[in-house]
């Protein structure tokens, strides 16, 4: 039989004998090109709205004629890329949106028609499919994280287990879009498709099921790694034997020990996570738990962590959960599973609650820099530079919150421009300049980066989160908690019955503007954003002389300096805020001490069509009373000066 069903999932892959771009229905010119403008083209990922509706909530498998000419050059592309770098074996994998079906048959058929060794998993977690690519040379991920269901797209990387940095993927763009703007890129495509001999396709899917045993085998070994900050086996038993022995002793203590996720019909229903939570010694439960079972916003921020944070109340409150599997945490990834936020259990209000993704990223700062020390990899003493040296990566967004917490324990940061690919390149950066970077992140977008992976994974979120709330006081040495507190001089606040609750009330205190509120994303019509920039300067320049008195009175403001992140580089006091050019422009204020206390920040965005802004201030005490209003004037005062420049150009 030529067609093909998923033996997981039990989905229909395609059918070998049937070519997806019928010679009939190859599209004209025009259409092609018009199929192809709204691209998104970056670093991040190549995506656009795939269904043949166009609608972005449309969830049906159907891509059309010119969208499958596209798909058809992304492969083709990406193959001379590999092939020109003596690159022969690819893994292929999706997310779950319908669409993903068609693409991949499609971008399979011109991986083999281009002679290259297809390793073909289906729907697999982004971290999953970049881990596996380290085994086999280069991969291809068929994804639109975060975007509604009708978007699609692919993301591109090697066997360093992340996604091209900027320099590459600009090479790619530059090949994709002149096979796509010319006349014959849709016969082109079709000779490509039409190349692939179907039983060498069969073949391939085939022998799909034994690819994903393989990936789901390695991406456990890997993550097991990650985890335990440890790179050879032994040492990696000691650390999950002790993790084990932590987790029993805390629910023996009368504590709560599950988790709980909300997979909202992702690609992690088809990974490893159920099987590695309960070896670890920890109960698990999942709501939404079927492939493609998608049934609200696919973000993980905000309100679409309600559903994650109700079922972890239903369980509270359900006697027939014992107390021991209760959950404390929960999480909800994006659709491609390389992201999660979170839900904890606040003892306090007997409710789930979710922090902000900033929140969250900070926490697992806190726990991996804490583990560095508990570990002996780091020595830290308050008020000095740690040893050996080490740092955190981030990009320019993220909270000054961060420096405040890498301060206490001696580590520097260093921040690079929006986009996963940035921060991993950066931090590889500041390795080879001799230091230790054990964590880093977007922490504007949610999730972190725990080496040695290079993209962002729940699963080491979720235990960064534990190892902070489980590896506790030992007679030898203090628990990660405990040495947290003492090297950010709140050691008041350690107690030995400590609950995640305690923990986040150590978190300096900053607001910041999430990235997927309203208020984030301003819709502009200039698209050059050098000239934006440049016309906002004149702007800021103006309200400067005015704003400044409001802000030194009320927030102790004295002083501002231009920022700009362009890929890795970061150049201070810039004198052309349009220098920044498509990169990200951070206005820094301080006050009259010199010290830091907020920022305001644009940039435009690579993945969706809007200018992205946002705020991020120190919260004040004044009269014992907690101000939160630095951030909403700053944002309210960034808000109007865009739309001003943007009126005058």
């Amino acid at each position: 039989m030529a067609v093909f069903y998923d033996p997981v999932t039990e989905f229909e892959i395609g059918n070998a004998e049937i070519i997806p771009l019928d010679p009939a229905e190859i599209p004209a010119h025009e259409a092609v090109t018009k199929a192809f403008s709204p691209l998104i083209l970056s670093a991040s990922g190549w995506r656009k709205i795939f269904t043949l509706s166009g609608d972005e909530e449309d969830s049906s498998p159907e891509i059309g004629a010119a969208n499958k000419v596209l798909a058809a050059h992304m492969a083709d592309v990406f193959a001379q890329y590999c092939l020109d770098r003596k690159i022969t074996r690819i893994t292929l994998g999706a997310d779950t949106r319908p669409t993903g079906t068609q693409i991949a048959d499609i971008m399979c058929r011109v991986f083999i028609a281009r002679g290259m060794t297809v390793h073909f998993l289906f729907i697999a977690a982004a971290p999953e499919i970049m881990a596996y690519a380290k085994t086999v040379g280069a991969f291809a991920y068929i994804s639109a994280s975060h975007n509604p269901v009708g978007y699609n797209g692919v993301k591109f990387g090697l066997s360093g287990g992340g996604v091209l940095p900027g320099s590459e993927t600009a090479k790619l763009i530059t090949s994709f879009k002149t096979v796509c703007l010319a006349p014959d890129a849709a016969e082109r495509a079709y000779a490509l498709i039409a190349n692939c001999p179907a039983q060498k396709l069969f073949q391939v899917w085939e022998k799909s099921a034994e690819e994903k045993q393989n990936a789901l085998k390695y991406y456990t070994g890997f993550t097991r790694e990650v985890v335990s900050g440890e790179d050879k086996k032994p040492r990696q038993t000691d650390f999950f034997t002790h993790f084990y022995q932590s987790i029993e002793a805390y629910r023996r203590a009368g504590n709560a020990a599950g988790i709980t996720a909300d997979f909202n019909g992702s690609a992690r229903t088809c990974s490893i996570d159920t099987a590695f939570i309960e070896s670890c010694g920890l109960a698990f439960s999942a709501i939404n738990g079927k492939p493609r079972e998608i049934v609200h916003r696919i973000v993980p921020e905000g309100d679409s962590l309600l559903f994650c944070a109700r079922e972890m109340e239903r369980l509270r409150k359900d006697p027939g959960v014992s107390q021991g599997s209760k959950p404390v945490l929960g999480y909800m990834p994006d659709c491609d599973g390389d992201r999660g936020n979170i839900a904890y259990w606040d003892g306090n209000s007997n409710t789930a609650k979710i922090p902000e993704a900033q929140e969250v990223f900070a926490l697992c700062v806190i726990a991996e820099l804490a583990h560095l020390v508990y570990s002996g990899t780091i020595r830290c003493e308050p008020g000095k530079q740690a040893f050996p040296a080490a740092a955190v990566a981030v990009n320019d967004p993220t909270s000054l919150r961060i420096e405040t917490i890498a301060g206490f324990f001696g580590i520097r940061v260093a921040r690079a421009e929006v986009g996963e690919a940035n921060v991993v390149n950066l931090a590889e950066k500041l390795r080879e300049e001799g230091a230790i970077v054990r964590i880093l992140g977007e922490g504007s977008n949610g999730g972190n980066i725990t080496y040695p992976a290079a993209v962002r994974d729940p699963l080491n979120t979720i235990f960064a989160l534990l190892k902070l709330l489980i590896i506790r006081d030992a007679p030898e040495k203090p628990g990660l908690f405990h040495i947290w507190c003492t090297l950010s001089g709140q050691a008041e606040k350690y107690r030995d019955d400590f609950s995640f609750t305690d923990i986040i009330k150590t978190l300096p205190e900053f607001v910041t503007t999430s990235a997927y509120e309203k208020e984030a994303m301003l819709s502009v019509k200039t698209n050059d954003h050098a000239i934006l920039k440049r016309e906002f300067q004149k702007i800021f320049v103006r309200d400067w002389e005015k704003k400044k008195v409001e802000l030194s009175e009320h927030f102790d403001i004295a002083s501002w300096q231009a920022i700009s992140n362009n890929g890795i580089e970061q150049t201070d006091n810039i004198a052309d805020f349009g220098g920044s050019g498509t990169g990200g422009l951070k206005i820094l204020f301080r006050d009259t001490a010199g010290s830091p206390v907020g920022f305001i920040w644009m940039r435009g965005s690579g993945t969706e069509p809007v200018f992205r802004i946002l705020a991020d201030a120190k919260i004040y005490t004044i009269n014992g009373e907690k101000d939160f209003s630095l951030e909403q004037n700053l944002l309210g005062w960034l808000t109007q000066m865009v739309l001003e420049a943007d009126s005058k150009i």
